[in-house]
């Protein structure tokens, strides 16, 4: 495809016959010309919004960009209604490569039950990998709670399924080669179909109807981030035993291999959620057959304890996500 924004022969074929959902929500959606999309919802609903910008090969990356941006709206205590796309690709990229990116998106998309609304496609010259920029907009019924107003002291904190793992299916997807000189080519496999885990639309679903006090979802510094900022956001402090964080054994194999910390590693389908009893929640969560544990609980002040047995250490502030540094050292 030529430089520039995409034609509009190229838009019709290759995009926007792609796109296949409809929500009745949405009075005016992506279309020849259309630089907005135009949605109504019934009296008494708020509109959330949240961007995110994803680079990753083109293969994947609609896997995560999309469910990054639903995964925001759902945790404001929102139902994610569609996503509007804005695409930007490396010079001499194939029509066919843009085709395979909208139809994994509307695939997404479709199983969310969400729509595509609407974006915007271009190749630009100087970028070597695509960059996706997912809008997610979402309705809330007027006057509900923010999703971490809730969060105080004394409550308990539950994970969902397991950390790290966004960041395993992408090594696992990217650097197959190099990791299948250690590993069975089966475990990679298996560690590149957790992509399958990445929504946590269920879960925070679910933790709203079961009264939860607040929720965070994990994505980029991993779960260190994530507890960091929720602590940060709500002022308490936190007491996490380590041994009870969830993390899948593909995920500690394929870190070990790249000398990656799996607790600051992309995490995207795993969500904190702060609650009084995390057993009632637990149990509400199990009933929809989602995986969660209670690792700790919020405290009174500001320190932010880590224990690993007898050993006691302090949450540090946020680094990197881990998996900057293997895509650097590629």
């Amino acid at each position: 495809m030529r430089e520039g924004k995409i034609s509009e022969s190229v838009l019709k074929r290759s995009v926007l016959k792609k796109i296949k959902t409809h929500r009745d929500e949405v009075v005016s959606g992506a279309g020849v010309g259309k630089d907005c999309a135009i949605l109504t919802f019934s009296e008494g609903y708020d509109t959330v919004v949240s961007t995110t910008p994803v680079t990753a090969p083109a293969e994947d990356i609609s896997t995560y960009a999309v469910p990054m941006a639903l995964n925001n709206i759902a945790v404001a205590g929102a139902e994610p209604v569609g996503v509007m796309l804005a695409v930007m690709l490396p010079g001499g990229t194939e029509e066919t490569v843009l085709q395979t990116m909208m139809e994994r998106a509307e695939e997404v998309c479709r199983i969310n039950g969400i729509e595509i609304i609407g974006g915007h496609t271009e190749v630009v010259p100087g970028i070597t990998e695509p960059v996706m920029t997912v809008t997610g907009v979402g309705k809330r019924r007027r006057g509900e709670e923010d999703s971490q107003m809730g969060v105080r002291a004394g409550q308990e904190i539950v994970v969902s399924k397991w950390i790290g793992l966004e960041g395993t299916v992408r090594l696992a997807r990217e650097r197959r080669e190099e990791l299948c000189t250690r590993y069975p080519a089966r475990m990679i496999e298996q560690a590149a179909s957790y992509d399958r885990y990445l929504s946590v639309i269920p879960e925070a679903a679910t933790a709203i109807k079961s009264g939860v006090c607040g929720m965070h979802d994990v994505s980029r510094g991993g779960i260190f981030g994530a507890l960091w900022e929720l602590a940060q956001r709500a002022g308490v402090g936190l007491e996490i035993d380590l041994k009870k964080i969830p993390i899948k054994q593909e995920t500690i194999e394929i870190c070990e291999f790249f000398e990656l910390n799996p607790y600051e590693l992309l995490s995207g389908g795993c969500l904190i959620m702060t609650v009084d009893n995390g057993e009632e929640l637990l149990a509400a969560l199990k009933r929809e057959h989602i995986p969660a544990v209670i690792i700790g609980r919020t405290t009174d002040g500001n320190d932010r304890v880590i224990y690993n047995e007898d050993e006691k250490r302090y949450l540090d502030r946020p680094k990197a996500d881990q998996i900057y540094c293997i895509r650097r050292s590629k």
